[in-house]
């Protein structure tokens, strides 16, 4: 294993420390020589919910375990054990890198998310790692709402090297989109990066606004956006799931990014997402530093969650 793939593992068990004493801390409270008797299972799956997985993915995981296991001794590291497997099981399916090679040029890409989930940060991330295969990226600043998001973008323009399309606070979010399609084509850029607004007091708006985006991107390329990436922040635990169905309604999000997982005890509600809605999740990221997105791969994400060496 490269020394790159080392230390990315170990950041991801370290960032997922959290969830994993959550998790992995309270089955070994519970399975210290113990029958898995149905009280035991019960509790397990009090555990699987309190770590954020949600109830059915809950349900589902302790009635595996109990296939295999039920009314025999087992040890806290043979639940733990069991547990990754199945939670990789589940997670295997949806670790799918973001391919933007098999897809049209400009491959365009719209990024939503609400404020503050990491959304913009996210884009930067993904400009630098884009620009490292060879790409040439476009970045522009959808979010016409917040100065703050505009500059923020630039910044990351400036760090990556990626021209930076943007207009004044108040500008038309679409229209904006739509000049950012047609210069990605008529520059000959591989990648258009789209940020969008992320304001959910009012949802109606938001959607409404969504929507008009991904009409007008249509009307410059059909077959555009080519990926709609929902970006967000693991700490908010069961809300993501609130979150999926809120964008999903305006707009077909073909993926997703976990931004923040190393700030949380709530990293299972990835498990619950994967069993829920079987989105890609395309990269997590587990600090700031412009390495810390990296894309998601479930046996790792399952054993770090457990709180096993990978």
């Amino acid at each position: 294993m490269s020394e790159e793939k080392t230390g990315w593992l170990s950041r991801l068990r370290s960032g997922l420390s959290k969830s994993a004493d959550r998790v992995g801390g309270a089955i070994t409270g519970v399975f210290t020589k113990r029958k898995l008797d149905q009280a035991a299972l019960d509790e397990l799956e009090e555990i699987l919910i309190a770590g954020d997985m949600g109830v059915t993915t809950a349900a589902k995981l302790a009635n595996a375990i109990a296939r295999e296991r039920f009314d025999k001794e087992v040890s806290d590291d043979e639940v733990r054990e069991a547990l990754a497997d199945e939670i990789a099981g589940l997670l295997d399916p949806v670790a799918l890198p973001l391919n933007v090679d098999a897809g049209p040029k400009p491959f365009v890409i719209l990024v939503c998310g609400v404020n503050g989930s990491g959304k913009t940060t996210t884009i930067g991330k993904l400009a630098a790692q884009f620009k490292a295969q060879g790409k040439s990226v476009l970045l522009a600043a959808g979010d016409t709402f917040r100065a703050a998001a505009i500059e923020q973008l630039q910044v990351w323009g400036e760090r990556t090297g990626c021209p930076v399309l943007a207009r004044a606070q108040g500008a038309d979010p679409a229209g904006l989109a739509f000049d950012a399609v047609k210069d990605g084509r008529e520059q000959g850029h591989d990648v258009v990066l789209i940020d969008t607004a992320g304001r959910l007091q009012n949802k109606k708006d938001l959607m409404a606004e969504l929507e008009k985006v991904v009409r007008v991107i249509k009307k410059q390329d059909e077959t555009a956006p080519h990926a709609c990436l929902l970006v967000m922040d693991s700490t908010i635990g069961q809300n993501a799931h609130a979150q999926v169905e809120v964008f999903k309604q305006a707009v077909e999000i073909t993926g997703l990014v976990m931004t923040k997982l190393d700030g949380t005890a709530k990293g299972g509600v990835v498990v619950g997402l994967a069993e829920k809605f079987g989105l890609p999740v395309h990269a997590v990221g587990v600090g700031e530093g412009i390495d810390d997105l990296r894309p998601f791969e479930g046996r790792a994400f399952a054993r770090s969650l457990m709180g096993l060496p990978n």
